[in-house]
């Protein structure tokens, strides 16, 4: 994919394997063997070569004539910034992302599955310390206690 996004652009620009190889000092058949799917380049490799077709980097990843929207996180329309806003939480988001990856398809619809159980119980019992009925307060005597 990124090799022949790198062709397309290569060609468009009318620039040969030789020209690309005397502007960014990487050999010929390496070019070639990114051109053709055999090698992924690294990302500098990757800015070297679109500072070769004097373009800018996205164009390398994205097709259209504009950048595609960045993700960014804003504030919720409640005022207060999201809670993956601060540095501490990014990283812990990062590394819940990272475990996840790791876990078979079968584990993550348990890990879902508890996580939605979870947020049920907090909604009812929410709901129902709102009513001032809550189970802790609402306990039965016995008639053998009188």
């Amino acid at each position: 994919m990124i090799g022949d996004r790198l062709r397309n652009i290569r060609e468009y620009r009318k620039l040969s394997q030789g020209d690309v190889e005397k502007k960014t000092g990487l050999l010929r058949c390496y070019i070639s063997r990114v051109e053709n799917g055999h090698t992924v380049p690294a990302l500098p490799t990757i800015e070297k070569l679109a500072r070769a077709f004097d373009v800018p980097l996205y164009q390398i990843f994205y097709e259209g004539e504009q950048p595609a929207e960045s993700f960014v996180v804003t504030p919720n329309n409640t005022g207060r910034p999201d809670w993956a806003s601060s540095r501490k939480a990014a990283r812990f988001l990062y590394r819940f992302q990272s475990l996840l990856a790791k876990m078979d398809e079968r584990d993550r619809q348990l890990l879902i599955r508890f996580a939605h159980r979870t947020t049920l119980r907090k909604k009812r019992s929410s709901r129902s310390s709102k009513s001032g009925t809550s189970r802790s307060k609402t306990q039965a005597v016995s008639p053998t206690t009188m």
